[in-house]
């Protein structure tokens, strides 16, 4: 039988951070907008690097370009939105509804390689995507060894 070191501080900080997420979760979701529940989502992301730059996608289906801002302050990317809910119609017919409307925010620390005036995003079919160059200072160099 192995001993196992009790850490109660641990556990109280796990239990701390579960709570909080579930406290937060709860008051973001209270909002309502002609009888239905608007909440806050979390778009989905994918990032990638190669050695040029790092390449964002977030999927942000059915929003229109000026419900969507990106800014980039203190080496943070923050994209933030809206999607409205559309005009609803009153059908008997409706046996599901599972698009999600509210607000949204994703923020990201930048890396320092990041060179942050050359950024740029472009919108197609609802995919958001996020252009991120590299410094050219930062890039990988290779170096000629010189046989003797």
């Amino acid at each position: 039988m192995a001993i196992v070191k009790w850490e109660p501080l641990k556990d109280l900080v796990t239990l701390q951070d579960r709570m909080n997420q579930f406290l937060s979760d709860t008051l973001n979701n209270h909002e309502t907008e002609n009888g239905r529940l608007v909440q806050d989502w979390v778009p989905s992301v994918d990032i990638y690097e190669d050695s040029d730059a790092i390449q964002l996608h977030a999927e942000l289906p059915g929003m229109n370009l000026k419900e969507i801002e990106v800014k980039v302050a203190n080496n943070i990317l923050e994209i933030k939105g809206e999607k409205k809910i559309e005009k609803q119609e009153k059908k008997e017919n409706y046996h599901r509804v599972e698009r999600v409307f509210g607000r949204f925010a994703r923020s990201f620390r930048l890396p320092v390689t990041i060179d942050q005036e050359k950024i740029r995003a472009k919108y197609d079919q609802g995919i958001l995507t996020l252009t991120l160059p590299k410094r050219e200072e930062t890039k990988p160099k290779n170096i000629t060894v010189e046989v003797k």
